[in-house]
């Protein structure tokens, strides 16, 4: 499984963030990119421990046991639900928000599982960094599939 952490996997990434453009239309989904990008920014800050959503109740019940969705070797599922304070639905500058993102995402790698949150995920509970890694790998890469790059 692909890890954030791995210096490889992270420039797979922003290799594939370079390839998206302004015009870049989605498969699947509402989000325009601009907006996906901010949103994939807004869960880095979840996992970078700068963001700290509340848990919801069904997290609560039911996050822990279906957690291996976010570090498991299958694809996430089209326009699954996500966390409501990372819908982004206002408009976003483009060019600036693939910056942002890049950017955590760098900041993130090269700080290594040692800075990653010790937070729980707003709905699947306590991650450990090797998760956190997988995930964020995970989510950006469904992304960017949705995005065709």
């Amino acid at each position: 499984m692909n890890n954030i952490f791995n210096h490889m996997h992270a420039v797979e990434i922003l290799n594939r963030t370079d390839r998206l453009a302004p015009s870049s239309q989605p498969q699947w989904g509402t989000m325009s990119v601009a907006q996906m990008l901010a949103h994939c920014s807004s869960f880095q800050d979840i996992a970078m421990g700068n963001s700290f959503p509340p848990r919801g109740w069904l997290g609560l019940f039911i996050g822990p046991f279906v957690k291996s969705v976010l570090t498991n070797d299958k694809p996430l599922a089209r326009n699954m639900s996500t966390i409501p304070t990372i819908m982004i639905v206002d408009e976003r500058e483009f060019e600036q928000e693939r910056e942002i993102l890049k950017q955590k995402i760098i900041t993130f790698q090269f700080n290594g599982p040692e800075k990653c949150t010790t937070h729980p995920h707003p709905f699947f509970g306590r991650l450990t960094s090797e998760q956190w890694g997988k995930g964020i790998f995970k989510h950006l890469d469904h992304h960017l599939n949705q995005f065709g790059v």
